[in-house]
């Protein structure tokens, strides 16, 4: 893996189903051209939405929770920065930051 290129995750077995949910957040993103971000609301489930975090003229859009199980999976297997990702023939580069977002932390992961 060249060192540029974050995260390489080249499945060489079964996809584990965290990183098929997250793949698919990711297309959403994509065709919105905005970022997915992940709050957890309570300690059995996560947030997903869809939209610019720093943008408080636009609100984020809700796009339903996931379990928590599925959430921890996805932070272990990508690292915050530049992750690249191969699920399928569908290769994902997005960077992975913290924030907080009405005093709840918040994971972005931003196009790349």
């Amino acid at each position: 893996m060249p060192a540029d290129s974050g995260l390489a995750y080249e499945p060489q077995g079964q996809t584990p189903g965290s990183l098929l949910t997250l793949a698919g957040y990711l297309e959403l993103s994509l065709d919105e051209g905005k970022c997915l971000v992940m709050m957890r609301h309570g300690t059995d489930v996560c947030a997903v939405y869809i939209g610019n975090p720093g943008d408080e003229d636009n609100p984020l859009t809700g796009h339903g929770t996931i379990a928590a199980g599925v959430a921890d999976e996805i932070l272990e297997l990508t690292h915050a920065g530049l992750n690249r990702m191969t699920v399928g023939d569908q290769t994902y580069r997005f960077v992975r930051s913290f924030t907080h977002i009405a005093d709840v932390g918040a994971v972005i992961f931003a196009p790349a």
